[in-house]
């Protein structure tokens, strides 16, 4: 039986969409006269070319007269149709070719120019919080506050077995 051979089964899917269209689902009503043939992502009649799915639920292109004639021809043997018609076949099904929608365009600009914008407006931000908000560093942090710190923790043996008290010779006193 062929897509739509006859105008009965035309009507027939026409109600069906208006039966579906009225129960509420909005995405019913998108699919106007083209053919359900999958189960498509989630349930529901939506085309989109993807890797991940690489039929979709629905056809491409309403359905007209002229698909119908070529329809009935496609029930007969494939090798009396002409290249061209079979292409006309195909773009009924699909908009792209596989090859063609796995084309590298580019996007891929837009997406690192946009990404390397936020990462510079980012270091910018961090860059003036740090000079405007955070204020100077206490003194503990200069080079002779830690090294009495250092002192301090070897002459009260912090840690003896595994800490910084561990690697001290307390009877040459210097490093192990």
């Amino acid at each position: 039986m062929s897509l739509f051979p006859c105008m009965k089964l035309r009507k027939l899917f026409q109600m069906t969409r208006r039966r579906f269209a009225s129960g509420g689902d909005g995405i019913w009503l998108m699919v106007a006269d083209r053919q359900v043939v999958g189960h498509g992502i989630n349930g529901r009649p939506i085309y989109f070319d993807s890797p991940d799915c690489p039929f979709p639920a629905i056809r491409y292109r309403e359905v007209t007269p002229e698909l119908c004639a070529l329809c009935e021809k496609e029930l007969d043997d494939w090798k009396k149709l002409s290249l061209d018609e079979k292409k006309q076949l195909y773009r009924y099904s699909f908009c792209q070719t596989y090859a063609e929608f796995q084309h590298f365009t580019p996007e891929w600009k837009l997406c690192l120019g946009v990404a390397l914008w936020l990462v510079s407006i980012g270091i910018a931000i961090s860059i003036s919080m740090k000079t405007v908000l955070y204020g100077k560093l206490p003194d503990t942090f200069s080079e002779e506050r830690q090294s009495a710190q250092l002192r301090r923790i070897i002459q009260l043996q912090m840690n003896p077995i595994t800490g910084i008290a561990s690697q001290w010779c307390y009877r040459e006193n210097k490093w192990k």
